[in-house]
């Protein structure tokens, strides 16, 4: 049985880089956000690996990965609309149905599930800067 969770997690950062834009301007996408990264941007981070529908022929897992758009203002120059907009083009890339799951077929892999199990709205007001955050839990359901 293998860690499908890098595999996963690239999958969705390949998925996104160049897909999404605001204000004419593409979004950075990272797992490891860099001290100059612009807003707003996209953090893409493994969270957890669970074995399930144990059968004897086949290992399968289901892998949660969470998708965070974060957004910062000075002050009250900003909302959430941004943070909304963005976090619904990433789901209109990654939630799709069979015919567009993520091919993982050279790592030995294949993807039969892909679900939104929730997003998550957060304000953060903080001395220089708000910050607007929406997090979306993605499950992949994978077989080895």
């Amino acid at each position: 049985m293998i860690d499908a969770m890098h595999h996963i997690r690239k999958a969705i950062i390949d998925r996104l880089t160049g897909q999404i834009s605001h204000n004419g301007s593409a979004v950075g996408i990272y797992n490891v956000i860099p001290k100059n990264a612009s807003y707003p941007l996209i953090r893409v981070y493994s969270v957890s690996s669970n074995e399930v529908d144990q059968n004897q022929t086949t290992f399968n897992s289901e892998i949660l990965t969470r998708i965070e758009i974060v957004t910062r203002f000075s002050g009250d120059d900003g909302g959430e609309l941004t943070a909304n907009r963005l976090i619904s083009d990433c789901l209109n890339l990654l939630r799709t149905r069979s015919d567009g799951y993520f091919d993982l077929s050279a790592n030995g892999l294949k993807v039969y599930v892909v679900e939104n199990n929730g997003i998550t709205y957060l304000t953060d007001n903080f001395s220089d800067h708000t910050y607007h955050r929406a997090i979306m839990d993605l499950m992949v359901k994978v077989t080895e």
